[in-house]
């Protein structure tokens, strides 16, 4: 027999009370622990298709190992260093492309940069700011980004935890199944594997659409000849996470580089701007839907306010977890809709026992 729903919610309430104080004061420690369980998620699809074709989940496990290490090298010793030197120098021309932006209004609408006028007090201020502030600012973020504790995080924990969990997923997911209540295993089992569609779907699916957009506005930037264009592909590519935030960021900086760079020589600047409208039609049509699908359920909004939450409460940490725990609340809240929809307290008395209920009704099945 099953414990009161009293006591259930009394133990469940206890457990994730526990659970949300452990993040928040474990949270720095957590890290390369979240960060590995991240890693082996993604790719335990692809240990699973290696097994189906004859390999051991060791061999597995070691070829995807072998593989991820020497992309991953590659990627420091190749993309990294540029990444770093192109950030740097485009804070540095900064103040110049404003003192261009000053020099052509000037020219073109000289009634605007009165001494007296606002837009010109704006552009000055704006000027001298990322003059004094920009270089401190990118010293900043690449010192704390290659700090030690940073280095042993990604270059050794991480990447040992991705190593051990991808090896043993299998297994630890039919332990954790094994540890269910028995009463509400079904209905866990089918609330697991919906939040699992919609992290398959959106963490994966949006990680390869960021990657291949990232490696597109790069390749295709650095063709053109723009400068900056691997940190305009870099940019663009990862705020493609957030819908629409990656092409209107990356095209507005990629076009408004252009305008200082090729001022005058049109075919450019409009092949800037067509590489950004090309890359929005891969995204929107051909991108998103097969890698992503449209049932993942997650709002842009609800994404947003997800990251904003989480970001706050638990830093870097909850930035990481705040997609699955966005994912997982939907899920639940949809559960939950369904449950109280099929429940009394929203039919009544009166249209308890209707001919037809609501399809929701049956969510609490397994699937």
């Amino acid at each position: 027999m099953a414990l009161p729903v009293r006591d259930q919610v009394k133990y469940w309430g206890i457990a994730t009370a526990f659970f949300t104080l452990m993040l928040w004061f474990l949270g720095d420690v957590l890290l390369p622990f979240v960060i590995g369980g991240a890693i082996a998620y993604f790719l335990d699809p692809v240990a699973d298709r290696l097994e189906r074709l004859g390999l051991s989940r060791t061999a597995a496990t070691g070829l995807i190992a072998v593989i991820s290490a020497m992309s991953f090298f590659v990627i420091i010793l190749a993309v990294i260093p540029t990444l770093i030197r192109q950030a740097t120098a485009l804070v540095q021309i900064a103040p110049e492309a404003f003192n261009d932006l000053q020099t052509f209004i000037t020219k073109r609408f000289p009634t605007l940069m009165n001494e007296d006028n606002v837009i010109r007090e704006t552009l000055t201020k704006i000027g001298q700011s990322i003059q004094e502030h920009g270089a401190e600012v990118i010293s900043t973020i690449f010192s704390s980004a290659i700090s030690l504790f940073s280095i042993v995080v990604v270059l050794l924990i991480a990447p040992v935890v991705a190593v051990y969990l991808l090896l043993d997923w299998d297994n630890m997911i039919a332990r954790i199944d094994a540890l269910v209540p028995r009463d509400h295993a079904p209905t866990l089992r089918m609330l697991a594997k919906d939040v699992d569609n919609v992290l398959a779907g959106f963490v994966r699916g949006m990680g390869s659409v960021c990657l291949i957009l990232g490696i597109f506005y790069a390749a295709a930037l650095w063709l053109v000849g723009l400068n900056f264009g691997l940190v305009v592909g870099v940019v663009a590519g990862i705020l493609t996470f957030i819908p629409y935030v990656g092409a209107l960021v990356g095209g507005a900086l990629a076009i408004g580089l252009a305008m200082f760079q090729f001022w005058g020589d049109w075919p450019s600047i409009f092949a800037v701007t067509a590489i950004f409208m090309v890359g929005q039609v891969l995204e929107s049509n051909v991108l998103t839907p097969r890698l992503v699908g449209q049932s993942v359920g997650l709002h842009p909004v609800w994404l947003l306010l997800a990251l904003s939450v989480f970001g706050s409460l638990f830093g870097f940490v909850g930035m990481l977890i705040a997609v699955p725990l966005a994912a997982a609340i939907g899920v639940f809240a949809r559960f939950a809709t369904g449950q109280y929809t099929a429940s009394l307290l929203y039919r009544g008395l009166d249209h308890g026992h209707d001919e037809n209920p609501e399809p929701s009704a049956d969510l609490s099945k397994e699937s």
